[in-house]
């Protein structure tokens, strides 16, 4: 009697954990961090070069004219006292009209770099999804999620592919894809 109880509950556990082993693999799910991606990868260094050379230049620019504004404003005050009042008025309208193109290529070149910025990550979030979605394919993922669009909160480092992403990713730039 003691054997055959014995044996029932012993049963009994082993068919409560047969559903846990079977579903223990069933579900992989990865997540990458796209912000990390844009920073680590050589792609996203590159990147960031030519935002910074970019910005540089726009800079010095801009710089030089507001230089070339200074001198004006400094010849101006020394004629101001010789010339008539209808020069003075005149010479202040073409200042302000060279302040205000001065303001407005500001503006432009502020837009003409943000464009380039959103352009420069659309064609990497491009890319990277790409090897994501090839990825997910190749090592059976069920799910893969963007770290910070997901609103994730916790993830365990086993979980996260950021680093076969960049790797691959890398690869991919090295070949020129």
């Amino acid at each position: 009697m003691k054997r055959i109880l014995f044996v029932t509950i012993i049963s009994l556990l082993a068919i409560s954990f047969v559903p846990m082993a079977f579903c223990a693999d069933a579900v992989k799910i990865g997540v990458i961090d796209f912000e990390k991606i844009m920073k680590e990868s050589s792609a996203g260094k590159m990147n960031q070069k030519v935002l910074n050379t970019k910005g540089t230049e726009f800079k010095n620019k801009l710089e030089k004219e507001k230089h070339t504004l200074d001198e004006i404003s400094r010849a101006y005050e020394k004629e101001a006292l010789v010339l008539s009042d209808e020069k003075k008025r005149e010479r202040e309208r073409d200042f302000r009209n060279q302040i205000e193109d001065f303001k407005i290529m500001q503006q432009d070149y502020a837009n003409e770099l943000k464009n380039l910025e959103i352009k420069m990550i659309n064609d990497m979030q491009k890319a990277v999804f790409d090897i994501a979605n090839e990825l997910g394919k190749q090592e059976k993922y069920t799910l893969i999620i963007e770290k910070k669009n997901a609103g994730v909160i916790y993830i365990a480092d086993r979980v996260d592919i950021t680093d076969s992403v960049i790797k691959q990713y890398n690869a991919d730039t090295a070949q020129g894809n």
